[in-house]
């Protein structure tokens, strides 16, 4: 039986890093990551993205972040790989606009600067 790529996203809630001593946070913030791809792709190898690791350690050992939005991907090979989410960008289409419409308007001058051209002029 072949398997398709299974991809899930989740944000997974890291308070409970805050039970462990200070100093070990960040090492419980990464085992806590494990722990929820194991569970809830079903799979016993797990890999965390580079990118993912990077954000987790960026506020030091004793200051991890509370919650994190991750894609899973589970391969053919029941490997599972845990990286960032990044939100899909959308792209709106431009229409093109008549040509009179793309010029800028005529622009306003300021009492203030008819007075300082003038005084140049003269």
């Amino acid at each position: 039986m072949s398997e398709e790529n299974i991809t899930r996203v989740y944000t997974i809630n890291l308070g409970k890093a805050w039970i462990t001593p200070r100093y070990r946070r960040t090492d419980r913030v990464i085992n806590m990551i494990r722990e929820f791809a194991e569970k809830h792709m079903k799979s016993g190898e797990v890999k965390l993205d580079q990118d993912l690791n990077r954000q987790i350690w960026a506020r030091g050992k004793t200051n991890p972040p509370r919650k994190v939005r991750v894609k899973m991907v589970k391969d053919e090979d029941d490997v599972v790989t845990v990286s960032l989410y990044e939100e899909p960008v959308e792209t709106t289409a431009v229409t093109p606009t008549p040509a009179d419409a793309t010029e800028a308007p005529a622009a306003e001058v300021k009492p203030e600067e008819q007075k300082v051209e003038a005084a140049k002029q003269q």
